[in-house]
Parts: C-alpha cells; sequence; structure tokens
C-alpha cells in the first residue's frame, strides 16, 4: 500500500499529501476553474516552499482539481474598488509570483498535470513544472492580453526559454487558445494523455523520478537551468565538477552494483 500523508495548508483550496516521496498539490476550487486568487496565492506559495525544504519529498505533482488547471487571476476581484494601495499590491505579487522562482529553483524535479485549461497565472504556473502531461482536452493560454494586462508569474521567461522569442510574442500578444495537440507539437506539454489516464500517468512518472537519485537530479535540474543563462564553457566546468562529485556518493555505488546484480538500485540520496 502506498504511503500517504495528509498536509495541512490552511486553505481548502489547496490541497497537499505526501505519496511515496511525491507531494501532490491540488488547487481546489473546480466550481471556479481553480483560480489564484487573492486568498489561495499566499497559501500555494507556501505550500510549495515547504514541500521545496522537505527531505522527505522528492518529487512535486501540481494539478487542479475537476477539469480545469488554473484559469489564473481572479479577474472580478482584480476589477473590484476595494483593492489595497498600488505600491502595497505591487509587493504582494512581487511576493506570491516567487512560487514559480521557488519551483524553478527547487533542487527536485516538478510535474504539472493539466486536467484542462491552463491560462494566465496558471499558464506560467504550469510552465515554472520541470515536465508538464495534459489531458487531450486541455488547453493553454496567456489570456492576459484580453484582459489589458502586459501578464506576471514569470510567464514571458519561462515561455522564451521554452519555445523561442517569436513563438512567445505570438502567444503573448494574441492570447490564442493552444490545444493540447499544439501544445505537445511546439514543446508546451511533454506528452498529451486521455483524459481518464492523466492522474494516473502523472503520478506514475511522479514516482519514478522520487525512487531516481535526489542527489544527481539536484545537479543535474541545476546543470539544466544553468544552461539557460550560462555559456558552454561556464557549462562544461561545472558538469566536470559535479559528475565527479556524484562518483563519489552512496547512490553512485548503489547504481553500479544494481547494474552488475541486475536489479533495480534503491537512492538514499548520500
Amino acid at each position: 500500500m502506498p504511503k500517504v500523508r495528509e498536509v495541512e495548508t490552511g486553505s481548502e483550496k489547496i490541497l497537499c499529501r505526501i505519496e511515496d516521496g511525491v507531494a501532490v498539490v491540488t488547487l481546489n476550487d473546480p466550481e471556479n476553474r481553480n483560480p489564484l486568487g487573492y486568498d489561495t496565492r499566499p497559501v500555494l506559495r507556501a505550500t510549495i516552499d515547504r514541500i521545496a525544504h522537505d527531505d522527505q519529498v522528492r518529487c512535486l505533482l501540481l494539478t487542479g482539481a475537476g477539469d480545469a488547471f488554473c484559469a489564473g487571476g481572479n479577474a472580478k476581484a482584480m476589477a473590484s474598488d476595494e483593492q489595497p494601495p498600488l505600491e502595497g499590491r505591487i509587493r504582494q505579487i512581487r511576493y506570491e509570483s516567487e512560487v514559480v522562482a521557488i519551483i524553478h529553483e527547487m533542487e527536485k524535479p516538478s510535474i504539472a498535470a493539466l486536467p484542462g485549461p491552463a491560462a494566465g497565472a496558471g499558464f506560467s504556473l504550469a510552465l515554472a513544472c520541470d515536465l508538464r502531461i495534459a489531458s487531450e482536452t486541455a488547453f493553454m493560454v496567456t489570456a492576459f492580453g484580453r484582459l489589458g494586462l502586459p501578464g506576471d508569474f514569470g510567464g514571458t521567461w519561462l515561455l522564451t526559454q521554452l519555445v523561442g522569442p517569436a513563438r512567445a510574442r505570438e502567444l503573448y500578444f494574441t492570447s490564442r487558445r493552444v490545444a493540447a495537440p499544439e501544445c505537445e507539437r511546439i514543446g508546451l506539454v511533454n506528452r498529451v494523455v486521455p483524459a481518464v489516464d492523466l492522474q494516473t500517468e502523472a503520478m506514475d512518472l511522479a514516482r519514478q523520478l522520487a525512487d531516481g537519485p535526489p542527489i544527481a537530479f539536484r545537479w543535474m535540474k541545476d546543470n539544466l537551468n544553468r544552461a539557460l543563462e550560462s555559456d558552454l564553457r561556464t557549462c562544461l566546468r561545472e558538469e566536470a565538477e559535479r559528475q565527479c562529485w556524484a562518483a563519489e556518493t552512496e547512490d553512485f555505488r548503489e547504481a553500479t552494483q544494481a547494474f552488475v546484480e541486475k536489479r533495480k538500485p534503491v537512492f538514499r540520496g548520500q
């Protein structure tokens, strides 16, 4: 039986459980398509930050309840006259949007499972994850232009890195919906699966990553992130150092022994 531990987040709209080394975080407001409202954004940031520093978690799986991933910000609330002062809103959004940086930089792999639309800030949230699996009924959309907004939560940077500047500008300026098959074709998602299989396939992949070598994955992810901004020779130097350090770990010795014995290695992060 899977080992499951429920994690109290302080909000019914953000659920979290840890199962077999996988932290499953669910945006849980399906009637409204799981928006990132003023009440949920700080809870999500705190939950993800907690996961990032939890040694019992080896992989993050982020998803949405019902038939949506995340509809983005709550447009009605943003249009309300009952808003904090401008400077306060800027500080608040800067703090809350750091959730995408935490996901991007955390020392463990992350997966976004998209049962349906990922829009606006929800689009950015999905892009922050290392891998994305989408239901065949899902779609992705920047959406900001339709609201007269330039975008937040790091989407412009993340999308440019993922699909290149020309495609990123097209998707931001036009706010057109990108259906799941096209998302896979242009590299927005890694895999498209039938809706009924989404959560099973996403969890299977998350368990696979959670069973992997955490030390190697930590340096591997940092190498991949560094490749977005550094030159080749800098990356070569860092790779050489980390390759040699990793060869000194118990995990490497376990992997080589398992290879000789023709069995699956058991990585302990040592």
